[in-house]
């Protein structure tokens, strides 16, 4: 088994994994000549296309000389980290993607110090160095400097740097020196990532992943740690609980570049997927049948933000979605535990109503994208952080964040952030750009990078990543402008939004169907008005000279779904379907609004 090597890319959002991994699959020949395969072969979902980020863990394997590389490409935002925690148990080494410009940066350290402290052997691998004002020996230090505070062991810390442009297909060891190929990260990955242990005895294989399909079902993914397994055997799955369930293999797959390819027996080592093997969860051990002995399951880190998910009861539901009952939804929830490690959803006391715990707003959004595309109409309430008490204090998620911003706006960015309770910790200056990084509680995240962005002219470079839960930092102030909110429904009129639009920005289209209760614009002022915007102009049978002067309308902010959900307040919800996003109140009639305004 000599000819095995399972090794998993880490690096933060938008380093070039994904990239690096098209290039090796070019390099093992996995696409005839005449085939063009294009970009970012793995990135398969659309969500990952448009956003340019990879949500889901993916393995595909590559033949060189003779060895099998089986590869992991892990997401590199945090949000996802549920996905990498249990993915990372597959490999035996990890290839640590670096930008030779921004060098570390918070979800580096997340991730890697996740894969030192299983024990795997890091590969350092510094990206781009083709781009202007690079440093890669710079880059190098910090790496070595980040692993030696995350306690690497000595053996660990004699890690080999490779530098390259994945973009441009070259990797060598010296960066002044470009190869033609990346042959050389290929011999790197051979020559010092182990090889998988071979251990003899009864099989253990620890279920880390998992994938469906329409014709078998769900399909359970992993590395198998001992022993040998075949097509047809009976085994025993043991749950997380120490439950056993008797089941069979109908079916094995080994990773044959982006196929699977049916095999009779996999030997320890290999990371292979099985076919009808029942029940099972993503933490569970498939053991021997008569003396099972299970791994140690899946620890992965806790939800730091809730948010409520509920049936869309507006006016306008069921005009675009095909699933629109709170029986779609539970579903479609409960199926999205099965595989999604970081999620929690609990019940509430309305039967149409669920509390959904994730990550953080990206991680919560990727599903609401998801169930958006797949006919769902759901409503979802504003995101809110998990509060803890422990020996008697509330306690709040704190995070690091780190902006890279231009020197000449340094200053309003670090003001947005002490507002909202952030702490300066460090402040480090890199040629003509600032690197800023801040301890600040989750709530203050909601909604931060629109006001930043805005407040640099769209230069910052911002990132975060959860730190732990500490003492409650006190009232953060948020959105103090109030809603425009409708009068009542029908159609939007161009002569209408032109008499209100000193009364502030409108996030409507003119022609566009509205309803009574729906937040059509943000207030100048704080609190909300209640404004008509479905009024037409009368008209008459007389003309007067300048009464038909043209309207001229400020075009309407639109926003993204993450937007949405950081822009609406307690008592608003974003309603979410197919074809549209719209807030609205959740009180949608204005008396009933100021009854209970007059309740509180």
């Amino acid at each position: 088994m000599k000819g095995i090597r399972n090794i998993a890319i880490i690096a933060h959002v938008d380093h070039g994994k994904t990239t690096l991994v098209d290039k090796m699959i070019i390099q093992g020949k996995l696409f005839k000549e005449h085939e063009n395969p294009g970009e970012l072969i793995l990135d398969s979902n659309d969500l990952e296309r448009e956003r340019g980020i990879t949500i889901l863990a993916k393995n595909v394997s590559v033949n060189y000389k003779g060895y099998k590389i089986n590869i992991i490409d892990t997401p590199g935002h945090s949000d996802f980290g549920g996905e990498v925690e249990r993915v990372l148990n597959m490999a035996d080494g990890v290839l640590l993607l670096v930008d030779a410009f921004e060098g570390t940066m918070p979800q580096t350290r997340f991730v890697l110090q996740k894969a030192l402290a299983i024990g795997l052997k890091p590969i350092l691998v510094i990206n781009k160095v083709d781009k202007p004002n690079c440093r890669p020996e710079e880059v190098q230090e910090q790496v070595y400097e980040l692993m030696f505070n995350l306690d690497a062991t000595e053996e660990q810390l004699e890690f080999p740097t490779i530098f390259g442009s994945a973009k441009q297909g070259w990797m060598s060891s010296d960066w002044r020196k470009p190869s033609k190929d990346i042959t050389p990260l290929l011999d790197c990955i051979i020559d010092y990532v182990p090889a998988p242990k071979q251990l003899q005895g009864t099989p253990q294989l620890l279920i880390t992943s998992l994938d469906y399909s329409n014709y078998v079902g769900r399909i359970a993914i992993g590395k198998l740690q001992r022993g040998t397994l075949n097509a047809g055997q009976n085994v025993s799955l043991v749950k997380r609980d120490g439950t056993v369930v008797r089941t069979k293999i109908k079916e094995l797959l080994v990773f044959e570049g982006l196929e699977r390819k049916k095999v009779d027996e996999v030997h320890s080592g290999d990371i292979c997927a099985l076919v009808g093997v029942e029940g099972f969860d993503i933490g569970d051990t498939v053991a021997d049948f008569e003396n099972p002995e299970p791994l140690p399951t899946i620890a992965v880190d806790e939800p730091t933000m809730s948010m409520l998910f509920t049936i869309n009861d507006s006016p306008f539901f069921g005009r675009d979605g095909k699933f629109v009952t709170s029986r779609h939804l539970k579903d479609r929830l409960m199926r999205e535990l099965e595989k999604n490690l970081a999620l929690r959803v609990e019940e509430t006391e309305s039967a149409d109503a669920f509390t959904v715990y994730g990550r953080g707003v990206l991680h919560l959004s990727v599903l609401i994208e998801t169930m958006r595309r797949e006919g769902y109409e759901l409503q979802v309430g504003q995101p809110k952080v998990i509060i803890k008490e422990i020996d008697g204090v509330k306690h709040e998620p704190i995070e690091i964040l780190s902006i890279d911003v231009p020197e000449d706006v340094s200053g309003k960015a670090i003001e947005h952030v002490t507002r909202r309770k952030g702490t300066l910790i460090s402040m480090d200056r890199r040629h003509d750009r600032v690197h800023l990084e801040f301890e600040i509680p989750s709530r203050g995240i909601i909604g931060l990078r629109n006001i930043i962005l805005t407040a640099t002219a769209g230069e910052a470079i911002i990132s975060h990543r959860f730190k732990a839960f500490e003492p409650y930092r006190g009232e953060i102030e948020t959105r103090t402008n109030g809603s425009l909110i409708a009068m009542e429904s029908g159609t939007a009129f161009a002569y209408a939004l032109g008499k209100l639009q000193d009364r502030g920005r409108f996030f409507i289209d003119e022609h566009e169907d509205v309803y009574a209760g729906q937040v059509v614009g943000e207030n100048t002022r704080a609190g909300d008005i209640v404004v008509n915007v479905t009024k037409s102009k009368k008209l008459t049978n007389m003309r007067a000279s300048g009464s038909d002067e043209k309207v001229f309308l400020a075009p309407p902010v639109k926003f993204t779904l993450e937007e949405a959900l950081e822009y609406i307040q307690d008592d608003e919800y974003v309603e979410i379907t197919p074809k549209a996003i719209r807030i609205r109140k959740i009180y949608l009639d204005e008396n009933e609004r100021k009854r209970r305004a007059k309740a509180q």
